[in-house]
This record gives structure tokens, C-alpha cells and sequence, in this order.
């Protein structure tokens, strides 16, 4: 492919967890070729590398598109700060690390929506084939693929309490969340390699970068699709002031993400007609569900004081403590610059009638009021609180037919009475393992949200204005077999033909965890899908 032609087989938009795995596997063959479009730039920012540097990142705007909510009624009109990877990787760069695929029941379930091909065993062969597993294959798991897979190398004196202290209650120990049971208390697994992050940029496109038949162009903004008919043939992009067409000779794969995969399709023409029509698009396909059925895991933030100077906080309020964490970093590639965002997992059930975990917790060494603020300037530690299954649903809607300006993200939290309960009952239990013998020999005292926030009303105020995300889009596009679905699955957009969406977006409801593993899972199942159709 020369700059002149700029036209390939396959034009993939979005270098992020999905679009780096599908565009590296399509060109395996050396013959395939492949334009991957990503809108910001390489993964030169040293803090992407080191894992606690997704603090650093989480607001940065040269990494990070900085997206922020409209007013969420539920939340007495608060925005919330959405951080979403803008550079190679996607938010595989930026996130927290934690490698969690969902729950067997999740992908089961989206097969009983009318999704064939989508179950647990259906996904599982891609899951173990995108995994480079540290304690090697077996029935559940892989070795050898581009994602690698390792365990937290130290161990905490808080960590240890914590698990203790949930143990105690009766929640048993599981040492694989990804295993035959998500239920239960552990450490998280991390995609992690000798102590750096694998992103998507490292694990997949380092090596299929040096394929001819590969051509990656970073900060390049996609502005919209382009048709014959009802037929894709390509991608108009905007290039260093210059505007330039990438033709597709087969299809084009949108990987832009829940929230801008619907928006350039909107861009494009694809959607609610009513809704492209106030911005004077003209209309592809009438398609409703484009931008619809947001879902998204909302987290409650349980801070503690702690009696001893033992956590990340005290770490980065003393400079010889930051040196030695450094050097510690450098020379074995351990220490706290090693910590992702969650040490500890606990899975829980808050209704015994429930037959698998509806509540999940991060465990974590330090502490902010919220996560993209700075960390306390006291001994602190967190235990986050997330609904697994939010019934709550959203919406992302155009701002103008200006591909610069970010779309409308109304994410509508907490909007149902399940919801407000779930994480009513999720803070009281976290609240029990603080309070076990193993946990009390280090908490001074509860900081957020305090003692003085006790009845279930109270704790649902406290959700309400201190609340967040955490970092879990989805369902924007979302596969199914009803009028509201956006592509089918095979992941092919409904009544239009050479366009496929594979990211969050794609999945019909958010799976029982963090997301990041089964992104990269449905850019492995996109490339099987697009090279069968050859």
C-alpha cells in the first residue's frame, strides 16, 4: 500500500482493545491488507507502560478523550468525568488492568436473546487464544497469545486483612475469577507482563506492525463513512489538516467504542432518522437502536483512614519513600508502581435467591475522594462497590453534525429501584468485612462515607453525590435480532452490507465485570468472522 492509494481489503477504525486484536489477526496471512485508523497517537507516554500510571493518564487529554456526561437527573444534575483511551491501545493503555472476562452466564445469556454463536462455549476457544496465561493453559484458559495474563507479585498486609475478613463472613476463597466460578474473594489476575502493561498496542500490534501488509495511521480522525447504496466502500478521515478517503475493498470494522463507534455511525448516516434529520444528515439506514440501550457499572467508593503508614497515599507524600518505590520499580519490577486498579476481588450475592454474584468490589492500597482526583494526603484505602447487572439503560445522541465535537453521553444512573438497592446492600456488605477482626486492626476510621451516613436513604444520597463510573461502557450498538438491535451475529449492521462494529458496543447487555477482556474477545471473533466471508 502506498500514501497515494490508501485503500486495503479491510479498513479497521479505533486501534483500542477490539480494533488492535482484529486488525493484527486479519493480516496474519501476510496477504490480507489492513488500514487501521486511530484517532490519537502512538503509545510513547511512559506512564501507559507502568502500571500505577493509569493515574497519571486517567486525565490526560495528549492519551484520553476527557468525556463528560450531560447532567444525570438521578445524580441531582452532576456530570461524570468519562476517561476513554485515545491512542494506540484504546483504553487497554489507560485502564486499570485487572483482566476479568465476565461471567459464563453473561455470554449464555446473550445466546438466549437470539445470539447465536455468542455463548459461553462458543467464546471461550477466542478468550484462550487472546491469552498468555503465567500459570499456563489448561481446560478454561491459553498460553501464547498476545494477551499476557499475570498475578499481582506482592502481597499487601492490607490485602491479606481483607481477604481474611470476607473469608470469616463465609465468602470463599477463589483463585481464578475466570475459572469454573467467578463467586468469592482473591486477588485479581492483571495484563501485566515483567511488571508492564500489555496493552492491545503491545501484545498484538508491536508484532504484526512489521507486516507489509499492515498500515497503521495514528492521529487520524475518522469523519464518516462512506456508501454506494446501502454498501460501505470506505472511510473519510482527516490526516495532519488534510482530508483523505481509505478505501475498502471487502469491508470496513468500526472499533471506535460505545461511544463513538454509534457516533460516527450517526455521522455516517446510520441511525434514528428523526435524530439525523435535526442535524440535516442525510439517511443511510433508519436504524433506532444506534446510540440506544447504554449500559455502564456505577461504583461507590468506600474510603478508611488507616492506623499505620502502609499505603500509597504515605508512598507519594514522601520523597524518599517515592525514590525507593522507584528504584524498587526499576530493579525488579515490583512494588507499589506495580499496583493495578483492584488488588483484591470479592464477588458477592446480595439476594440469596440469586444464582450467581450481582455485586463486585476493587480492593485497593490508596485512596481519593473520586478516581480522577488526587490521592488523600492521609493513610487512606479503598474498597469500590459496582452492580454487576444494571437494569438502568442510557443513551448517546449527536451534540451537531461536527465530527470534532464529542457526542451527548446521558447515561441515566440509577434509574431503577433494583439498581438503588443493589448498591444500597453492596456498601452495608462491604461495611461487614470492614468490620471483621482482621480489618479493624488497621481502619482509624471510616472516611467516606462516614458514620454519620447509616439508613438506606442516606447511603443512596451518599451513591448519588459521590458516585461514579467505572469505566464500563457498553450496548450502543448491540447484537440481537430485534428492531432495536444495530448489528446481527455476526456482527454486520442490520440492512446495510461491508460494515461490521466490533467493541463494547456491540455487547446486549454489560457483562458481570470489567471489560476489557471480552472487548479483545470480540476482535478475535471479528476476524474470524470477516476472513470466513472470503
Amino acid at each position: 500500500m502506498t500514501e497515494a492509494a490508501l485503500e486495503a481489503d479491510f479498513v479497521v477504525v479505533g486501534a483500542g482493545s477490539a480494533g488492535a486484536a482484529a486488525a493484527a489477526r486479519l493480516t496474519e496471512d501476510g496477504k490480507t491488507e489492513v488500514v487501521l485508523i486511530e484517532a490519537g497517537g502512538r503509545d510513547r507516554n511512559i506512564w501507559i507502560h507502568i502500571p500505577l500510571g493509569y493515574g497519571k493518564t486517567i486525565t490526560d487529554k495528549s492519551v484520553n478523550w476527557c468525556y463528560q456526561t450531560e447532567p444525570d437527573p438521578n445524580l441531582d444534575g452532576r456530570r461524570i468525568f468519562w476517561p476513554r483511551g485515545k491512542v494506540l491501545g484504546g483504553s487497554s493503555s489507560i485502564n486499570g488492568l485487572i483482566y476479568i472476562r465476565g461471567q459464563a452466564e453473561d455470554f449464555d445469556h446473550w445466546r438466549q436473546l437470539g445470539n447465536a454463536g455468542w455463548s459461553y462455549a462458543d467464546v471461550l476457544p477466542y478468550f484462550k487464544q487472546a491469552e498468555d496465561q503465567e500459570r499456563g493453559a489448561d481446560a478454561l484458559h491459553g498460553a501464547g497469545g498476545p494477551l499476557a495474563v499475570s498475578d499481582l507479585r506482592d502481597r499487601h498486609p492490607l490485602c491479606e486483612a481483607f481477604i481474611q475478613s470476607a473469608l470469616a463472613l463465609g465468602f470463599p476463597r477463589n483463585d481464578d475469577f475466570n475459572g469454573s466460578t467467578q463467586e468469592g474473594v482473591g486477588y485479581y489476575q492483571l495484563t501485566t507482563r515483567n511488571g508492564r502493561r500489555c496493552s492491545t498496542a503491545v501484545g498484538y500490534l508491536r508484532p504484526a506492525a512489521k507486516r507489509r501488509n499492515l498500515r497503521i495511521l495514528t492521529e487520524t480522525l475518522a469523519e464518516r463513512i462512506r456508501f454506494e447504496g446501502r454498501r460501505s466502500t470506505g472511510v473519510e478521515v482527516t490526516r495532519g489538516g488534510e482530508k483523505l478517503f481509505v478505501g475498502a475493498r471487502r469491508e470496513v470494522i468500526l472499533s471506535g467504542g460505545a461511544i463513538n463507534s454509534p457516533q460516527l455511525l450517526m455521522l455516517s448516516g446510520v441511525g434514528p432518522a428523526a435524530h439525523l434529520a435535526e442535524f440535516g444528515i442525510p439517511v443511510v439506514a433508519d436504524l433506532p437502536g444506534v446510540g440506544q440501550s447504554l449500559q455502564d457499572h456505577y461504583q461507590v467508593r468506600m474510603v478508611h483512614r488507616c492506623r499505620l503508614p502502609i499505603t500509597v497515599n504515605d508512598m507519594m507524600q514522601s520523597v524518599p519513600k517515592k525514590i525507593a518505590a522507584g528504584l524498587q520499580y526499576l530493579l525488579f519490577r515490583r512494588g507499589p508502581l506495580t499496583i493495578a486498579a483492584g488488588q483484591v476481588g470479592l464477588f458477592v450475592r446480595t439476594r440469596p435467591e440469586l444464582a450467581t454474584p450481582d455485586v463486585q468490589y476493587h480492593f485497593i492500597v490508596f485512596s481519593a475522594d473520586r478516581p480522577a482526583e488526587g490521592l488523600h494526603r492521609f493513610s487512606g484505602f479503598s474498597t469500590i462497590i459496582n452492580q454487576l447487572r444494571p437494569e438502568s439503560r442510557g443513551e448517546i445522541r449527536l451534540r451537531s453534525a461536527e465530527p470534532r465535537e464529542s457526542p451527548a453521553i446521558h447515561p441515566n444512573y440509577l434509574a431503577t429501584e433494583l439498581d438503588r438497592r443493589t448498591l444500597i446492600a453492596g456498601v452495608k456488605l462491604a461495611r461487614r468485612v470492614a468490620d471483621g477482626r482482621e480489618m479493624r486492626a488497621f481502619i482509624e476510621s471510616e472516611y467516606l462515607p462516614g458514620a454519620a451516613v447509616g439508613t438506606d436513604e442516606e447511603i443512596l444520597g451518599f451513591a448519588k453525590q459521590y458516585g461514579s463510573t467505572v469505566f464500563h461502557p457498553t450496548s450502543t450498538c448491540r447484537i440481537g435480532p430485534d428492531p432495536m438491535a444495530v448489528v446481527d451475529a455476526r456482527l454486520c449492521v442490520h440492512g446495510l452490507e461491508g460494515l461490521r462494529v466490533a467493541d463494547a458496543s456491540i455487547m446486549p447487555t454489560v457483562v458481570s465485570g470489567n471489560t476489557n477482556a471480552a472487548s479483545i474477545m470480540i476482535g478475535e471473533r471479528v476476524a474470524d468472522f470477516a476472513r470466513a466471508k472470503s
